[in-house]
């Protein structure tokens, strides 16, 4: 399996003064943003993506070649248009060095937007907004010159569950119709950790069959709620929806290996204790735990099966 990590590099800043830190999500607060507009936006998003370039190249010398990008790299990008930054040419130019990068590298780079994002919701503003999120997360990609499928994907969580699961669920799929072309050709949906969400299999009859979207396994939240069905089932079901090399995601309990003390068995751990479960069939893989790369190399010394 190719392995990587989500957004954050710990490794590339050992050493380094926290000035020199090399980082993907500058941000602002919302009176910053008020003040010195969108110059200092641009100046904190081509920081950001300059960094972003930095960790790829740190990345391939390190052998990593599946790397889930900030969606933080443009602070309050729902404020405005990417085009109308002051220094959109140069944006531009940085965006395109970063997807001419993953391509020369044959990397695997996509977006995991956060909660807020719910195409699905009750109120129909969350849902406007959720959909320009998800869009310029497309076009972002797009920009990247990256092609429009989902082996560079927008993977999020369906985050409704009300009134029922089959009624969020049917909202979401209506939802799908009303984004753009390369943001549906990108969209991935992935199981939940908690008991009245949805799992792989709910995902599979309620989505997949309605739109055909692919599904992400993710091992910890099937541990937290799997619905009473076996994880090789799980993986079978959720890799049979991809028609790209599927992408899944990997992490540890921090309350049952770390820190008993834990608000949630939820609650990812810094490093990983059990090797993914992948009977043999190759996937991608992404690790989400606190120790981002550093936890990435203790892995691939645990259990050396498993290395590229």
């Amino acid at each position: 399996m190719n392995i990587g990590y989500c957004c954050i590099s710990e490794g590339i800043n050992e050493g380094l003064k926290k000035k020199d830190f090399v980082l993907v999500n500058r941000d602002m607060r919302e009176a910053t943003l008020l003040e010195k507009g969108l110059p200092y936006v641009s100046e904190l998003a081509i920081a950001n993506l300059r960094d972003c370039l930095t960790i790829l190249k740190y990345n391939v010398r390190k052998g990593i070649y599946v790397y889930r990008m900030s969606s933080d790299m443009l602070p309050w990008f729902s404020s405005y248009e990417l085009t109308d930054l002051p220094n959109f040419g140069t944006i531009k130019m940085l965006m395109e060095k970063i997807g001419m990068y993953i391509i020369e590298n044959n990397m695997r780079c996509g977006f995991h937007p956060g909660p807020y994002t719910v195409i699905g919701s009750e109120n129909p503003r969350v849902v406007k907004n959720s959909i320009m999120e998800l869009n310029k997360q497309a076009q972002m990609l797009d920009l990247m010159l990256l092609p429009a499928n989902n082996y560079y994907s927008i993977n999020i969580h369906l985050n409704s569950t009300k009134p029922t699961l089959e009624d969020a669920a049917a909202r979401f799929c209506d939802s799908f119709a009303l984004l753009s072309e390369s943001c549906q050709k990108r969209l991935t949906v992935e199981n939940d950790d908690k008991q009245a969400q949805f799992t792989v299999n709910d995902l599979y009859n309620l989505v997949h069959l309605k739109i055909g979207i692919p599904i992400i396994a993710d091992s910890l939240h099937w541990y937290c709620h799997s619905g009473g069905i076996s994880w090789e089932d799980t993986f079978r079901l959720a890799i049979s929806t991809w028609g790209v090399k599927p992408l899944c995601h990997h992490s540890s309990s921090k309350k049952i290996h770390e820190d008993a003390k834990a608000a949630s068995i939820r609650d990812h751990s810094d490093f990983l204790y059990e090797p993914f479960e992948n009977f043999g069939i190759d996937v991608d893989l992404e690790l989400e735990c606190k120790m981002k790369d550093i936890a990435l190399f203790k892995y691939k010394k645990d259990y050396p099966c498993q290395k590229l």
